[in-house]
C-alpha cells in the first residue's frame, strides 16, 4: 500500500526438531529409555533381582550348614573331638579309681595271681625271683593296673557306647545296657579262662625243660608279661560274639557269609593263636584256639539271629 513500507519477504523460521524431514523417518519426541531388566514382561515370567550364585556340586549344602555350627542334628569334627575327649577322661578316671582300690588289697591279689603258677613248679624249686631293685614294686603296680582295669569294663565300655550312640537309630540305642553287660561277661570270661586254664598249661610245659642242667628259676617281670599278654589277648578275643552281633545288625556281614568262610576263618584263628601262645606247643596252640573256633560258631549263630528282617524292609 502507498505509504507504507514495502513487507519484506519473511525469514524462514527455525525448523522444528521434532518435524518430519520428507525421505526420512519422523523422529520420535523423546528417545525411550532404557528398559528395566527386573521389570517383567507380558508373557514371560518376572526375572529375579539377583542370579543364584553357581552351587559347588562337591559340596552337600545341608551337611555344610550342620557342620558349621554343629547344629542341625549332626555334630562338627570339633564336636566328636570333645566328645571323646569327655569320654576318654571319663574311662581313664574309671581305671584309675579301680588302680587305687586294687592297689589296696595288692597283697592277696599278688598271691591270687602267684600262688598257682608256684604250685607248678617242678619239685625242689619254689618261689620267683628279681634281680631289680625295682622289679617288684612295679610289678605290683602292673598287677593293680591288670585288675583295675578289668573291675572297671563296665564303665569303659559304657564310655565307648555313650561316644558312638550319636550315631546310631533310636530303636538301636536300646542296647546299651545288653551291649555292657554281654561285653562285660565276655571280657571277665576271657580273662579267666586265660588265668585258670590257658596260662597254667603254657606254664607248666615252659617249667617242664628243667633237668640236673638247668634249673628253672624265673623271674617275676618276665613271667607277669607272660600272664599279661595272654589275659588281655583272651579278654579281646572273647569280645568277637559282640563285635559280629552289631556288624550283623548294620548288615556288614551275615551269617551265610560267615558260615561259606568257615574254612578260613579257622585258618586265620590258628594263626592267631600261633601269634599269641608263647610256647608253640600243640597242645597250648589248640588250647587257645578251641574257644577261638566256638565263639566264631556262636557268632554265626547270632548273626543269623539278630540279622534285619528282609518282610520288615520290603514292607
Amino acid at each position: 500500500m502507498p505509504g507504507l513500507p514495502a513487507p519484506s519477504e519473511s525469514e524462514p523460521e527455525p525448523e522444528d526438531p521434532a518435524v518430519s524431514v520428507p525421505g526420512l523417518p519422523a523422529p520420535s519426541e523423546s528417545e525411550p529409555e532404557p528398559e528395566d531388566p527386573a521389570v517383567s514382561v507380558p508373557g514371560l515370567p518376572a526375572p529375579s533381582e539377583s542370579e543364584p550364585e553357581s552351587e559347588d556340586p562337591f559340596v552337600d549344602p545341608i551337611e555344610d550348614d550342620e557342620s558349621s555350627d554343629g547344629s542341625g542334628g549332626r555334630m562338627s569334627f570339633l564336636d566328636h573331638l570333645d566328645e571323646l575327649r569327655k569320654r576318654l577322661v571319663a574311662a581313664i578316671a574309671a581305671i584309675f579309681v579301680g588302680f587305687l582300690v586294687a592297689f589296696a588289697f595288692i597283697n592277696p591279689i599278688v598271691r591270687f595271681v602267684m600262688v598257682p603258677l608256684e604250685a607248678i613248679l617242678p619239685e625242689g624249686e619254689s618261689g620267683f625271683i628279681y634281680t631289680e631293685p625295682t622289679e617288684a614294686f612295679f610289678l605290683y603296680i602292673k598287677i593293680a593296673a591288670l585288675v583295675g582295669l578289668i573291675g572297671s569294663m563296665p564303665v569303659v565300655l559304657l564310655q565307648f557306647w555313650r561316644f558312638v550312640a550319636p550315631g546310631l537309630y533310636a530303636h538301636e540305642k536300646k542296647f546299651a545296657i545288653p551291649f555292657v553287660t554281654v561285653s562285660s561277661v565276655f571280657f571277665i570270661g576271657g580273662c579267666s579262662f586265660a588265668h585258670y586254664l590257658l596260662f597254667p598249661v603254657a606254664w607248666e610245659f615252659l617249667g617242664s625243660f628243667s633237668t640236673d642242667l638247668m634249673t628253672f628259676m624265673p623271674r617275676i617281670q618276665p613271667t607277669f608279661s607272660l600272664y599279661f599278654r595272654l589275659v588281655l589277648a583272651c579278654g579281646v578275643i572273647f569280645q568277637m560274639p559282640t563285635l559280629v552281633f552289631f556288624l550283623a545288625r548294620i548288615g556288614v556281614v551275615t551269617a551265610r557269609f560267615l558260615a561259606r568262610n568257615t574254612k578260613y576263618a579257622i585258618l586265620i584263628i590258628f594263626i592267631i593263636a600261633a601269634v599269641l601262645t608263647p610256647t608253640g606247643d600243640p597242645v597250648t596252640l589248640t588250647l587257645m584256639a578251641t574257644p577261638m573256633v566256638l565263639l566264631y560258631g556262636l557268632s554265626i549263630i547270632i548273626a543269623w539271629a539278630v540279622a534285619p528282617s528282609r518282610k520288615k524292609e520290603n514292607g
